[in-house]
């Protein structure tokens, strides 16, 4: 398939929330780059998030739980054929610099955006829709009139702490996608169901469709089994289950 569109889904909460942060890093970082005030805004947005999620006290100890599952799954297949020596030894090193980062951070992930005065303003307000307008909280407004590389260098002060966690979740769910290959499979009148092996768990499910398709996929499982239905993509009215054999690779993470 080209061009094939990718949905994915987690089945267990470690891997649901990486792909959360995941998903609100990248749109930090897009947003900063920006250099209109509103992609500011969307920025700040997404380091709010950032900062909600990782303000549970688990979340570095399972981040570097799993880069620790990793190196030893890698040790185990260092000696098997076809494994690429160069190729292990640069993932081995980037996971072991990802795992030292996270280390060197001191407490909470987030601590320093979590404790500055200006954003926990912006927070307050921002859980009332519409709150962070310029009557509402003038600080922002006046913030948001300040040149962008200034405003830039006012949010790297407080994404230097959490940008290596950035980097070692990007590392942990590229192993973990790239971990299994794709099988192309059909999906008789629209729904496909499979059981899992529970001696080696899945991580995440990744279901690629061509471009032709208008439809979507509605994946529900957990470590033992999961079921997908290919809905019907309405431009109105509510979505119903396609009638059609669908076409579409499934790839099962297990890393």
């Amino acid at each position: 398939m080209s061009q094939e569109m990718i949905f994915e889904h987690p089945l267990n909460e470690r891997i649901r929330t990486f792909l959360r942060l995941e998903h609100l890093f990248e749109k930090l970082d897009y947003f900063v780059a920006q250099p209109e005030h509103w992609c500011t805004r969307a920025a700040i947005e997404a380091l709010l998030d950032i900062v909600a999620i990782t303000a549970r006290a688990d979340i570095k100890t399972e981040l570097l739980k799993e880069i620790d599952r990793n190196l030893s799954t890698l040790a185990r297949v260092r000696n098997q054929p076809g494994v690429d020596p160069a190729a292990l030894k640069e993932v081995f090193s980037g996971l072991e610099h990802a795992a030292a980062a996270i280390h060197e951070i001191n407490g909470q992930i987030g601590s320093r955006a979590r404790d500055d005065a200006f954003l926990k303003a912006v927070a307050q307000r921002s859980s009332i829709p519409g709150g962070a307008c310029s009557f509402d909280v003038p600080l922002y407004h006046h913030f948001l009139t300040q040149p962008n590389e200034q405003r830039r260098a006012r949010i790297a002060s407080w994404t230097d702490e959490i940008d290596p966690v950035s980097e070692a979740i990007r590392l942990v769910l590229s192993l973990a996608r790239t971990s299994a290959t794709p099988r192309k499979l059909i999906a008789p009148e629209a729904f496909f169901q499979e059981s899992l092996d529970s001696q080696a768990p899945a991580q995440l499910l990744r279901v690629a469709l061509g471009p032709e398709w208008s439809v979507y996929p509605e994946i529900s499982g957990h470590k033992n089994r999961f079921s997908i239905r290919f809905m019907q993509a309405n431009q109105t009215g509510r979505p119903l289950q396609s009638q059609d054999d669908v076409p579409f690779l499934l790839t099962c993470c297990v890393f």
